[in-house]
């Protein structure tokens, strides 16, 4: 059996990323300003006996730009940036990690000023368990005590990264080791804008209005817009063309978002005149119920699983959402399988309401027992996780006040289109004409 490697997880660089490079998350940068200040001076922070952070933890999803923000700090600062993951520290050795956690602090210590990154910290610092191998609690110990103020490392800062903030160990998130948290933040409306723009600074593009292409692309990271343009990018070069277009964005934003277009696809053509009707359905119900979002695009063109598709965008990025916006979701969910219903009758009615009924019965359902928005309820909360505190008779009144909502829906979806079925028709003829309409135009045709 060979002995354990010698080398330490780490690689220290000179970061050539600063602020201006980091987009979409002004309130993290302002976070940490305060540590490029005191990386440049740390003197002058402890001239009155004040300690700055040992360590900062950056949370968020993936691709949101937390490296990217660590070699931010290091290069605004101008201090050496050390780069290490969370599992290169562990091998099957009792104390390689330990180790290798030393040789990390100690390294950046003789560089001084100087930041430690440390992406994936989870691998090691997740909540300790007397069955874990001694190896992996002698390295979160290690970290444990490096953190800590039994070793001060003046001029040394320590910034971490993980999606799974919950795994971590108590101890390491106390105050005095990692006490400073910083959320990397999914980017709104604006920082997408921002985001788009600095990518196509890269690819040969026409006039591209990334305000609208920042509209439909709600709840994207950076990688994700990162993505999108390089995929533009690749189809507009492989169909010959001399710059990218809004066109080519767009593709690229509905492949990411709905799935690649199955143009193999097979459809008879009673199959595309139910779509049609189905998709016209909730184009419909969305336009003329008040509270729900704009339409973006509808189209039959089967996309992944889905036969056709209707493509909301909200005017702005969402953070709280209202009873009128929440009942008119229902009614939008509920108009596709009304408008089969309404026109081929109850037994011609398909699968394929299959994932709105879903998503309709999730949306009830929070609002049954998350949003106190039944009478019957009552303002209480029930997790799904509550099941065995919940009474039987309770979890009966849930499902009948859930029931009540989505049948309440369903009415005022047959009723809109019954009053409107010279529109249905006329919709779902334009789309089986079409394949795929704008919003623009579905509004020209409705109005």
């Amino acid at each position: 059996m060979g002995g354990a490697k010698n080398s330490t997880p780490q690689s220290v660089t000179a970061s050539d990323k600063r602020f201006d490079d980091v987009l979409g998350m002004d309130e993290a940068k302002e976070d940490l300003q305060e540590l490029v200040a005191f990386l440049k001076n740390p003197q002058n922070f402890s001239r009155l006996g004040g300690k700055m952070p040992k360590g900062v933890l950056l949370t968020g999803q993936p691709g949101t730009g937390k490296t990217l923000l660590a070699k931010a700090v290091a290069g605004e600062a101008g201090v050496p940036f050390f780069a290490a993951c969370g599992s290169e520290f562990e091998e099957m050795y009792v104390g390689v990690g330990a180790r290798r956690v030393r040789e990390l602090f100690a390294a950046a210590q003789e560089k001084a000023p100087a930041l430690i990154f440390i992406d994936e910290i989870d691998a090691i610092g997740s909540a300790r368990n007397p069955k874990d191998q001694q190896y992996a609690k002698m390295t979160l110990n290690q970290l444990l005590v490096e953190l800590d103020g039994f070793n001060q490392q003046e001029g040394v800062i320590v910034i971490a990264a993980t999606n799974f903030p919950k795994l971590l160990d108590t101890a390491l998130t106390r105050p005095g080791r990692f006490d400073r948290h910083v959320h990397v933040a999914l980017p709104d409306m604006k920082g997408r804008s921002q985001i788009l723009d600095h990518y196509l600074e890269n690819v040969t593009h026409d006039e591209v209005d990334t305000n609208q292409l920042a509209r439909g692309t709600p709840g994207f990271t950076g990688a994700d817009l990162a993505n999108l343009v390089n995929l533009a990018a690749v189809r507009a070069a492989s169909k010959g063309e001399d710059a990218v277009t809004t066109a080519q964005l767009e593709f690229a934003k509905d492949k990411i978002m709905m799935g690649a277009e199955r143009t193999s696809a097979v459809m008879t053509a009673e199959v595309r005149k139910l779509t049609a009707y189905h998709e016209g359905g909730h184009a419909l119900v969305a336009f003329f119920t008040k509270g729900a979002h704009p339409i973006h695009k509808a189209t039959i063109m089967p996309r992944g699983q889905a036969l056709g598709m209707v493509h909301q965008l909200p005017e702005n990025d969402v953070v709280s959402v209202s009873v009128e916006q929440m009942r008119a979701e229902l009614d939008v969910c509920m108009g596709g399988r009304a408008a089969e219903e309404l026109m081929f009758g109850v037994d011609k009615v398909t699968s394929g309401a299959s994932s709105d009924l879903e998503r309709a019965t999730d949306v009830a359902r929070r609002m049954v027992t998350h949003y106190g928005l039944s009478e019957k309820i009552g303002p209480v909360v029930y997790s799904n996780d509550d099941k065995s505190t919940i009474s039987p008779e309770t979890r009966l009144l849930i499902d009948s006040e859930v029931r009540q909502l989505l049948e309440d829906s369903k009415k005022r979806s047959m009723q809109l289109l019954a009053k409107h079925k010279w529109k249905l028709d006329k919709l779902a003829k334009s789309l089986l004409d079409k394949e795929t309409l704008t919003g623009p135009e579905i509004k020209e045709l409705l109005k």
